[in-house]
C-alpha cells in the first residue's frame, strides 16, 4: 500500500475490505471535497480583500460611496461566481 493511499484512507477514513467501485466512490468524494475546499479559498480571500479596499475608498472619500459600493457588490458578484463555479466541479467530481 503506497503512502497516499494510506493518507488518503485516514483522511477519508476509508474502511479496509471495500470493492473497486466502492473504494472509487470514496476517492471520488474525497477528491471532490478536497476540490471545492481549495475552490473555495480564493474567493473568499478576493471578497475580503475586495470589502477591506472599498471601505478604505468610502473613508477617503465619502462622497463617492454610493458608486464605490456599487462597484464593489459588482465585484463580489463576479468573485462569488469563482465559488460557485468550484461548486459545480465539485458535483461534477462527485457524480461522475
Amino acid at each position: 500500500m503506497s503512502l497516499s493511499s494510506t493518507a488518503t484512507q485516514i483522511l477519508a477514513q476509508v474502511p479496509e475490505g471495500l470493492t473497486a467501485d466502492e473504494y472509487k466512490a470514496a476517492e471520488a468524494a474525497s477528491s471532490a471535497g478536497f476540490a471545492y475546499g481549495l475552490a473555495a479559498i480564493g474567493p473568499g480571500i478576493g471578497i475580503g480583500y475586495l470589502v477591506g479596499q472599498a471601505v478604505q475608498a468610502m473613508a477617503r472619500q465619502p462622497e463617492s460611496a454610493g458608486q464605490v459600493q456599487t462597484t464593489m457588490f459588482i465585484g463580489v458578484a463576479f468573485t462569488e461566481a469563482l465559488a460557485l463555479i468550484g461548486f459545480v466541479v465539485f458535483i461534477l467530481l462527485k457524480f461522475a
